[in-house]
C-alpha cells in the first residue's frame, strides 16, 4: 500500500507539471488523477509530516493549559472555574470553525487539530465540572458523553481524523461500561456515523479498519451479553474465538466486492481489508502451530456449541454467497470448510494427545498457504502476498527448529515436508516462467 501511495504522489506531479506546460488541459488532468484516485492539487499540500507536528502542537497546548489550570484548581473560585472551562471550549471551536472556512487547501490537518483541540478542552470540561459538582456516581457516563459531544464535528465536516477521535472514546466507554455492569447500547450510533463519513467523506484507510473493528466488537458484545455465565463483564470464550474466525472470513469475501467497485476508494478499501485479512489469518495459524493452544482448547467445555453454530453458518454462508458473485467462490469455501472441519475435529476428540496431531496439521497447512502466497504474489506482481508467503514459510521453519514438534523425528519429518513443498513451489515457478516465455513468442 506504501508503495501505491507514492505512485499517486508521484503521478499527481507528473500531471501537474503536464498542465502547466500545455500539454493536457486540467479538466484531463483532474480526469487522470481521478482514474488512480491521485490528487492533482496535493503537490501543493504541506507535508504529511509537517502537518502532524502541526496537531501534536496543539494537542500539547491542550496538555499544558489543563495541566496548569489542573494545580491551581482549588485557588480558583467555582463561578470562575465554570465560566472558563465553557468560553475556553466555545473560543477554541469557534476559532476552528472561523479557520475551516478561511483554510486554503492542504490545510485540513491544521484546522483538524484546531478541533482536536477544542475536543480535549470539552472533555477536560466533564472532568472538571464533574468534579465541581461531585458528579461521579457512574464514570462511562463523562467518556460517553465526551465522545457523544465530539461526533457532531466529525460527522458534519465529514473528517476522518475528529470521526476516529470519536470512535477511539466510543470503544474507551464501551468496554468501562460493559465491565461496570452495564450493556453500551448507543454504541452502534458511532459505527453508523463513521459509516457515513466513510461513504460521503474522503478516503481513510485507518477509519474504515476502525469501523470495520467496531462492527466485530459489538457482535462479540451482544454473543457476550448472550453467552456470559458471569453477572457481568466483557468475555471471550472459544465460542468467541470460532466466530471471529468466521468473521474475518466473512470480511475477506467483502474484501473482493470491494476491489470490484468503480470508486477506486473502495478498490483501496478492499486492497485493505484482504491484507489485514491475511495477517490475522497468518497470527491465528502461527498461534495454533503450538501444541499448548489446541490442548486448552480440547480441555474446554463448548457450552454454547449449538448458537455458535448456528452463527457459523449463517456467517461462512453469506461469504460464500458474496464470494461467488464475484466470481471468487473457490478460496472462500475452501477457508469456510477448512475452518468448520477443523472445529468439528476439535470438539469430536477428548484426548489431550490429539493436540500434536492439531499442530503438525496446522503447521503443514501454514507452508502450504505461505507457498501459495509466494505464487500468487508471483502471477499477480503483488509484493504484498509475496513478502506474506515468505513471511509464513521463514517464520515457521525457524520457530519448529526452536520448538521441536514432538521430538526430533517429527521436526525432521516437517522439515522434509516443507522442503518437499518448496522444491516444488520452485519447479512449478520455473515451468510458469516458460511458459509466459513460450507465449510470448
Amino acid at each position: 500500500m506504501r508503495l501505491f501511495r507514492l505512485f499517486k504522489r508521484d503521478l499527481a506531479q507528473e500531471v501537474s507539471g503536464w498542465v502547466e506546460q500545455g500539454l493536457i488541459s486540467r479538466d484531463q488532468g483532474l480526469s487522470i488523477c481521478q482514474l488512480y484516485g491521485a490528487d492533482l492539487d496535493g503537490r501543493r499540500n504541506h507535508s504529511a509530516g509537517y502537518l502532524i507536528l502541526i496537531t501534536l502542537g496543539y494537542l500539547f497546548i491542550g496538555l499544558a493549559l489543563i495541566t496548569l489550570i489542573g494545580a491551581n484548581w482549588e485557588d480558583i473560585p467555582r463561578a470562575v472555574r465554570m465560566g472558563g472551562l465553557v468560553v475556553l471550549t466555545l473560543t477554541t471551536q469557534g476559532y476552528a470553525l472561523y479557520s475551516y472556512t478561511r483554510a486554503p487547501p492542504g490545510g485540513g490537518l491544521k484546522v483538524t487539530g484546531l478541533f482536536l483541540l477544542g475536543n480535549l478542552f470539552y472533555g477536560a470540561s466533564i472532568i472538571l465540572i464533574a468534579q465541581i459538582y461531585h458528579l461521579g456516581e457512574h464514570m462511562p457516563d463523562g467518556i460517553f458523553w465526551w465522545a457523544l459531544g465530539s461526533l457532531p464535528f466529525g460527522v458534519l465536516l465529514r473528517d476522518a481524523w475528529l470521526m476516529l477521535f470519536s470512535l477511539l472514546l466510543a470503544f474507551i466507554w464501551f468496554f468501562v461500561e460493559f465491565n461496570l455492569g452495564f450493556f453500551p447500547t448507543l454504541f452502534p450510533l458511532f459505527l453508523v456515523a463513521a459509516v457515513y463519513v466513510l461513504v460521503r467523506g474522503g478516503e481513510s484507510k485507518l477509519l474504515f479498519l476502525s469501523a470495520v473493528l467496531a462492527c466485530f466488537v459489538w457482535i462479540e458484545g451482544l454473543l457476550s451479553q448472550l453467552w456470559q455465565e458471569r453477572g457481568y463483564g466483557f468475555s471471550f470464550s472459544e465460542e468467541h474465538f470460532v466466530v471471529t474466525v468466521a468473521l474475518f472470513i466473512l470480511a475477506y469475501a467483502c474484501s473482493h466486492w470491494l476491489s470490484l467497485r468503480k470508486d477506486h476508494a473502495y478498490r483501496d478499501y478492499g486492497v485493505v481489508l484482504s491484507l489485514w485479512s491475511m495477517r490475522f489469518a497468518m497470527l491465528v495459524m502461527f498461534v495454533l502451530s503450538f501444541e499448548e493452544p489446541w490442548r486448552e482448547l480440547i480441555r474446554t467445555g463448548w457450552h454454547h456449541a449449538p448458537s455458535m453454530w448456528g452463527l457459523v453458518g449463517i456467517i461462512c454462508c453469506m461469504a460464500v454467497a458474496i464470494a461467488a458473485r464475484c466470481q471468487r467462490w473457490r478460496q472462500t469455501t475452501a477457508l469456510s470448510l477448512f475452518s468448520i472441519l477443523s472445529v468439528a475435529l476439535l470438539q469430536a476428540t477428548d484426548q489431550r494427545s490429539d493436540a500434536v496431531l492439531f499442530q503438525i496439521g496446522f503447521n503443514i497447512a501454514l507452508v502450504c498457504w505461505g507457498i501459495y502466497l509466494i505464487l500468487r504474489g508471483i502471477q499477480q506482481g503483488s509484493s504484498h502476498y509475496f513478502f506474506l508467503g515468505v513471511v509464513a514459510v521463514l517464520l515457521t521453519a525457524f520457530i519448529r527448529y526452536i520448538d521441536l514438534i514432538g521430538d526430533y523425528v517429527g521436526a525432521a519429518i516437517m522439515f522434509m515436508v516443507l522442503a518437499a513443498l518448496l522444491l516444488g513451489a520452485a519447479k512449478y515457478w520455473k515451468h510458469q516462467q516458460r511458459g509466459g516465455v513460450s507465449h510470448e513468442n
